[in-house]
């Protein structure tokens, strides 16, 4: 060191230490990890791993999911996927991030000839933060449509047609004349000042106005995917503010993130409180309720294969499992971090969330089949407008509408913001494993192209066919593609990389166990969970239907589409690992068996947690850009 220029050595290492803060600024000064940085606090990341897990999907999906799978019948096997699928991929995700602070592709590292695994899971978490984001856009438009003395779907207006009722429309009635008594359109009895004769009346079902609102009015919905139509001006620009908070809150990284989630993880339970206390006084309630929980469920419904794949997928989709984020989340974590307790927290967390979601839901559905005059079951066709149909038109109905609809909306804001603000931290972090010195100049530029790029894939969900471009990437990404990911990480780290092997590593984070501590994570690692998830893939494929919405089927090409974009997830693992064969050396046998070991670099990130156990890896910390080829291609094992 020049002494010249530098004649302390202490203060040319607080110089240094302020130039790197200064650049690296997601960092902290009391972050272990001084080239990826750590979460400030434990409650930040609980918070942001709660926020993820608890999303849009515990209102608008969980609830659809359970009244068309036989209400509370349905609740059986969600209960059951959490206990043996979902809580033992979650703790395993947590785990695997957690020992080698790193991203859910180079992660990897454990088993190379599985990276495209990791690529799978970016790529999923891509398409459904494409639409995921739609989602939050409605619940912009909402909130905005909701500042206004009364709401405009509180009655049927001019963008109403003759449809339009809270309640069934009369068609037409017997009527006395001179004649005698004869059947008559309810027109010419009005016209003529006749009155029906009681009980003759025959009725057709009507539209709620918030239905209408929902379909003419937000979405100005087209006839089907084959009319594109235009884009929806209000909701792209809803679309590209959605955007502009995400990037907002991430443009430090977790430090800036794990701020917001305390209020955006937190809010959503004081106001799903109180709509569930005024959901149970309104009338009909108990009767939405009563098919919640049993007395009007389906049991029949256990017997469908459907059930069981949306009961999984649900788990996958509420838990974040085989998406990535949870590997990245974690992979910020301190490394003797108790991700145990974390997993147990936050599992439980999130699944009695949607329960309690549920119950206001399920109260509101009975109310609005009261006034209707329909089964429960009825009253909303599609689970998409359960947040946008049977919320709005409960809020309407109560005093001061427009004070709780905002409160609502902006309920629904928070619960998607966070959960996108870790699929977008997902995205980034693989990023920054792959190119760790741009991301260190460039966090800020890379992170808002990140979220460009997406609003402009996003603007074909905002036309007027775009509610069925969201429906198609949920019906294919969000299902098959998770239990394939799935199936894979858990057979290539427990059976392949050794399961005993894992529990050793993990270990090393949280401590030595009994053996007693780990019989039911070995039995449902090595055994349950694997041939369940195997089961209900191959049952759902057997089983699989096309998509449609709102009764209206999908054209062949739109279906053609689905099963291209989870091939294009999928497809990486096949070549990934025909990439990392290429690449090893001796035979074909050989070359196999080389990358079915950990590469050199495995292990914890820092030299101090490697112990002897991992003594002779190498050093992650000392790659570079322009060692990507290396980071994503198969290493030499020891």
């Amino acid at each position: 060191m020049d002494r010249l220029k530098c004649p302390s050595f202490f203060k040319c290492r607080e110089k240094e230490k302020v130039t790197a803060s200064s650049e690296n600024f997601h960092v902290g000064e009391n972050d272990e990890n001084t080239d990826r940085g750590n979460w400030s606090k434990k409650s930040d990341y609980l918070l942001s791993m709660v926020g993820y897990a608890v999303g849009l999907g515990n209102v608008w999906r969980f609830p659809y999911l359970t009244y068309t799978n036989g209400g509370g019948a349905f609740l059986i096997p969600y209960a059951i996927m959490l206990a043996l699928a979902g809580l033992p991929l979650f703790f395993l995700e947590c785990s695997l991030g957690q020992f080698a602070s790193l991203g859910p592709v180079s992660v990897w590292r454990i088993l190379p000839l599985f990276q495209g695994v990791g690529i799978t899971m970016v790529l999923i978490s891509i398409f459904v933060t494409i639409y995921y984001n739609v989602i939050i856009a409605y619940s912009l438009y909402y909130l905005f449509a909701s500042f206004q003395s009364v709401l405009p779907w509180a009655n049927c207006s001019s963008w109403a047609d003759n449809n339009c009722s809270r309640s069934p429309i009369v068609t037409g009635c017997n009527v006395s004349t001179g004649a005698g008594e004869m059947f008559m359109n309810i027109s010419w009895v009005n016209i003529n000042n006749l009155t029906c004769l009681n009980g003759s009346e025959v009725f057709r079902p009507g539209q709620l106005p918030s239905e209408q609102y929902w379909d003419k009015v937000t979405l100005q919905r087209s006839s089907g995917m084959d009319e594109t139509g235009v884009i929806v001006w209000y909701l792209a620009l809803c679309l590209l503010l959605a955007w502009l908070i995400v990037g907002a809150a991430l443009f430090k990284g977790i430090k800036s993130s794990g701020k917001v989630v305390y209020f955006t993880a937190l809010f959503p339970y004081v106001v799903l409180l109180i709509l569930l206390i005024r959901g149970a006084t309104l009338e009909g309630a108990s009767k939405g309720i009563s098919y919640y929980i049993g007395a009007q469920s389906n049991f029949t419904k256990l017997k469908e294969a459907e059930v069981w794949k949306d009961a999984a997928t649900q788990i996958f989709y509420s838990l974040s499992v085989a998406w990535g984020g949870l590997v990245a989340l974690s992979s910020y974590n301190k490394f003797n971090n108790n991700c145990y307790s974390d997993a147990i927290v936050v599992c439980l967390t999130n699944c009695l969330t949607s329960v309690f979601a549920g119950f206001a839901i399920f109260s509101i559905l009975g109310h609005m089949a009261h006034i209707s005059e329909k089964e429960v079951s009825q009253v909303v066709k599609s689970g998409f407008d359960l947040a946008f149909i049977a919320y709005p038109e409960a809020l309407a109905q109560l005093p001061g509408g427009p004070f709780w609809s905002i409160l609502f909306f902006f309920m629904l804001l928070t619960l998607g913001l966070d959960s996108q603000f870790a699929s977008i931290e997902t995205i980034t972090t693989t990023i920054q494993d792959l190119f760790p010195k741009a991301m260190k100049r460039m966090r800020v530029p890379i992170t808002l192209g990140c979220c460009l790029v997406l609003f402009l894939l996003g603007l074909v969900c905002v036309t007027q066919a775009g509610i069925y471009w969201v429906h198609l990437i949920d019906h294919f990404c969000a299902g098959w593609g998770i239990l394939i990911a799935a199936i894979l990480e858990i057979a290539g780290i427990i059976w392949i990389y050794g399961g005993n092997r894992f529990i050793e590593d993990i270990e090393m984070m949280i401590g030595a166990k009994r053996w007693i501590f780990w019989l039911w994570w070995r039995a449902c690692w090595f055994v349950i969970t694997p041939i369940l998830l195997s089961a209900i893939l191959i049952w759902s494929l057997v089983k699989f239907h096309r998509p449609d919405y709102g009764d209206i089927p999908y054209p062949d090409w739109g279906v053609a589409l689905g099963w291209c974009m989870i091939i294009f997830c999928i497809i990486w693992i096949p070549i990934m690992a025909i990439i990392k064969i290429v690449q090893a050396e001796g035979n074909i046998f050989q070359r196999i068996i080389s990358c079915c070991r950990p590469a050199s670099n495995w292990g914890p990130y820092l030299e101090k947690h490697r112990g002897e156990r991992y003594k002779d890896m190498a050093e992650p910390a000392k790659e570079t850009d322009h060692e990507i080829p290396t980071i994503s291609g198969s290493r030499k094992p020891e």
